[in-house]
């Protein structure tokens, strides 16, 4: 591997994408490479290297879900049974569907929760305080009949570790994975954050000058309840550790076989840029015939990605410590490691030119519980914005990140019923989706990110 062409590529693209600081990590066989750039910190900078933490905010998710494989594996829980069996004090806004989610329902995203639970800072904080306020969540669909992707849903899979192991979750976590897999700089919390070095996120503003991102992580400090789906930091050494790991044979901490059906599809995907299937959190690419699993993260001002190959043994890491262009630089280093290193080349989906009629019948307001996602026609062109809720920003004592203004997206032909999507530029410029309709036609939902917007207003 040539450490020298990657070091030069990673550079190139972060100087285009305006990051401050970068690291990348790849692994082929026995053979791996870090490499970095730029500074933790553009008021008190220090280089970034393979040992500075970032936020990985949703990779966290691959590390609470083999901890709960670890304890399936030991008998101590039952990927079938109902979540109620460990949590029985659940409670949802539909009683059948709380007696129905099972822990597999939490791990591939099939259990019907809405994205999350808005932290206010208020209130218990932990995840028994979350438990508490899930029947204030929306469902989106019985559980079992479709994915949505849900941070809810990974919350309260923590709430079932908690439990079944007596302990507070990020001490379970230490003892049945981070410290067993020797992952000594992956921590939740500041207080472990700052006694390493660590990169401080950036968030672009509308002046085009960047300022630093406010809380650190993606929640406010203290909030316990995201630590499931979203509190990790890490570095990029520990997450080629974390790669390796999940390419071997479990190490003594998963039977081989288990660890090994994280990687099997239980659910496809339709039009995601996530994957085309998902295992139990793992997001699954076809590569060329090849079976890629990844996850990517979006935090606040920082963005994480990490796709495994293990046919090739192979893994490349991304973190990047600004919003919103971390998430294509970090793209775009994925892209280029492929073909590279694996010879895979990514081909570009090609969209249709613009049809009046047809982007009419999609124009108005998607929502979930914390954002909205919408749709209107600019011109000659249909466009995409999501942004967090105007009541929610207004609320909140705290910085929240920008969101994405709007966007060109076109339509592809050829896939599925024709209502499939491509952003084609901005921040999630090749972000794939689609828009569902229902019995009679109508549009009545917009899926982005692998989540569901459901349409709350139809343009005239």
């Amino acid at each position: 591997m040539s450490q020298e062409k990657l070091a030069h590529f990673v550079e190139a693209q972060a100087k285009e994408f305006g990051i401050p600081g970068v690291a990348v990590g790849v692994l082929l066989g026995d053979q791996e490479i870090c490499v970095s750039h730029g500074v933790t910190s553009l008021a008190n900078p220090l280089p970034v290297d393979e040992k500075t933490l970032f936020h990985l905010a949703s990779v966290s998710k691959t590390f609470t879900a083999t901890a709960l494989m670890r304890l399936a594996a030991e008998g101590k829980v039952d990927l079938d049974a109902p979540v109620r069996s460990y949590v029985p004090e659940l409670k949802l806004a539909d009683e059948q569907a709380a007696a129905r989610i099972t822990l597999l329902n939490l791990l591939n995203h099939t259990a019907g929760l809405d994205w999350n639970l808005v932290d206010d800072g208020k209130g218990d904080r932990s995840l028994a305080g979350l438990v508490a306020k899930l029947p204030e969540l929306p469902l989106i669909a019985p559980p079992g009949t479709r994915p949505s992707y849900s941070q809810a849903g990974y919350n309260l899979a923590g709430r079932v570790i908690e439990k079944v192991t007596g302990l507070p979750f990020e001490q379970a976590m230490a003892s049945l994975v981070l410290e067993p897999v020797g992952l000594s700089d992956t921590v939740y919390g500041l207080a472990e954050v700052m006694i390493r070095k660590f990169a401080v996120g950036y968030n672009r503003g509308e002046d085009g000058e960047l300022h630093p991102a406010r809380p650190w992580g993606a929640f406010r400090e203290g909030a316990r309840a995201d630590n499931p789906g979203g509190g990790l930091a890490s570095s990029v050494s520990d997450l080629l550790r974390w790669a390796r790991f999940q390419l071997g044979h479990g190490d003594g901490v998963l039977p081989t076989p288990v660890l090994h059906r994280m990687r099997e599809q239980t659910i496809g995907l339709r039009a995601s840029s996530l994957g085309d299937g998902l295992g139990i959190c793992w997001f699954l690419h076809d590569l060329d015939g090849m079976l890629g699993m990844g996850h990517g993260g979006s935090g606040n001002g920082q963005f994480a990605e990490l796709l495994i190959v293990p046919e090739r043994d192979f893994a490349v890491v991304c973190l990047a410590n600004a919003g919103p262009d971390g998430y294509p630089f970090n793209q775009s280093v994925m892209r280029w490691a492929l073909e590279h290193y694996l010879g895979v080349v990514e081909q570009e989906a090609e969209p249709v030119p613009y049809d009046e009629e047809r982007a009419r019948q999609v124009v108005g307001r998607y929502e979930i519980d914390a954002m909205c996602l919408d749709v209107a026609i600019d011109g000659s062109r249909l466009t995409l914005a999501v942004d967090i809720k105007p009541e929610i920003r207004e609320a909140s004592d705290e910085e929240m990140p920008p969101g994405y203004p709007a966007a060109a997206i076109g339509f592809l032909d050829g896939a599925g019923d024709g209502d499939e999507y491509i952003i084609t530029e901005g921040g999630l410029k090749g972000q794939r989706g689609y828009f569902s309709r229902d019995g009679n036609g109508t549009v009545i939902g917009a899926d982005l990110a692998g989540r569901l917007f459901n349409r709350a207003v139809q343009a005239p």
